[in-house]
């Protein structure tokens, strides 16, 4: 797919959340509350295997105020990387 923002490869998580095997919205759930435990401009990771996700989490960034950094696609799972604002 060629709409979707994959991350610069020098971006490291400061924390990396689990949400592997969640369905919606228990992934986006889990994102927020654990994004809130963190400080402005560290990166969260969030690995997960939800389709639905890459849609839901940079939406949610834009309406949040956080920087969606982009995806990387692993073994069976996605990451996904956003910077808090």
């Amino acid at each position: 797919m060629s709409d979707v923002k994959q991350v610069a490869a020098d971006v490291t998580a400061d924390v990396v959340l689990d949400a592997k095997g969640l369905s919606c919205p228990m992934p986006l759930l889990r994102t927020k509350k654990e994004i809130g435990k963190l400080s402005s401009g560290q990166v969260l990771q969030v690995d997960g295997t939800d389709p639905g996700s890459r849609n839901d989490i940079p939406g949610w960034c834009d309406r949040a105020g956080h920087q969606y950094l982009g995806e990387k696609e692993g073994s069976g799972f996605f990451s996904f990387f956003i910077k808090k604002g």
